[in-house]
C-alpha cells in the first residue's frame, strides 16, 4: 500500500493505492487518526484501492467514530468499483442486523 497526503486549508485527502487488508490496516491507521487528532477535516480517495477487507471497514468506522469525537469527519471520495461492493455488502450486512435486533 502506498499514499500521499494533500493538504487544502482544514481538509487532509488521504490517497490511498493497493489492497486496504489486515496487513497494512494499522498503517493506515497511523496516517489517519493523527490528521483527525489534528482536527482536520479527512477525505479517503479510494479510487486507486483495487481490494479491502474487514479491516478496511473498520478503518472507515473506527475514523468517523474518531472525526465524530474531534467534531470533524471524514469523508469517502472515488470510491473504487470492488471497494463500493465491499461497502455494499457491509450496509446491507449492518440494515439486516439492525432489523434482527429491533424489537417491535
Amino acid at each position: 500500500m502506498k499514499y500521499k497526503v494533500t493538504d487544502n486549508e482544514n481538509v487532509s485527502t488521504v490517497f490511498l493505492t493497493g489492497e486496504i487488508d489486515m496487513d497494512v490496516a494499522d498503517e493506515v491507521r497511523e496516517i489517519v487518526f493523527p490528521l483527525i487528532d489534528a482536527g482536520k477535516e479527512v477525505h479517503l480517495n479510494l479510487k486507486d484501492v483495487p481490494y479491502m477487507d474487514s479491516s478496511g471497514i473498520s478503518i472507515i468506522i473506527e475514523s468517523n467514530q474518531r472525526a465524530r469525537e474531534k467534531n470533524t469527519k471524514v469523508e469517502l471520495k472515488e470510491v473504487s468499483q470492488p471497494v463500493e461492493k465491499v461497502l455494499a455488502m457491509a450496509r446491507k450486512f449492518l440494515w439486516h442486523t439492525k432489523l434482527q435486533n429491533k424489537t417491535i
